[in-house]
């Protein structure tokens, strides 16, 4: 499975009990998906940045502590 990955950049699915459970995919994939998850993390986070701060004194007075 992992020559046919890495050699022929078939994916595969592996099962347990006729359920899919994880995947053999070619690395030049992983890095894809990581890459696309690094952008959307990016993505996220410039939103976060623009959203206003809380104090944490406030909070801890909302919250009682």
């Amino acid at each position: 499975m992992v020559n046919w990955a890495a050699y022929g950049g078939e994916r595969i699915v592996v099962h347990r009990r006729k359920k899919p459970v994880a995947a053999v995919v070619p690395l030049a994939d992983l890095e894809l998906l990581e890459q696309m998850d690094d952008r959307r993390d990016v993505i996220e986070a410039r939103k976060r940045r623009r959203e206003p701060t809380v104090p944490w004194t406030k909070i801890k007075r909302d919250l009682k502590l």
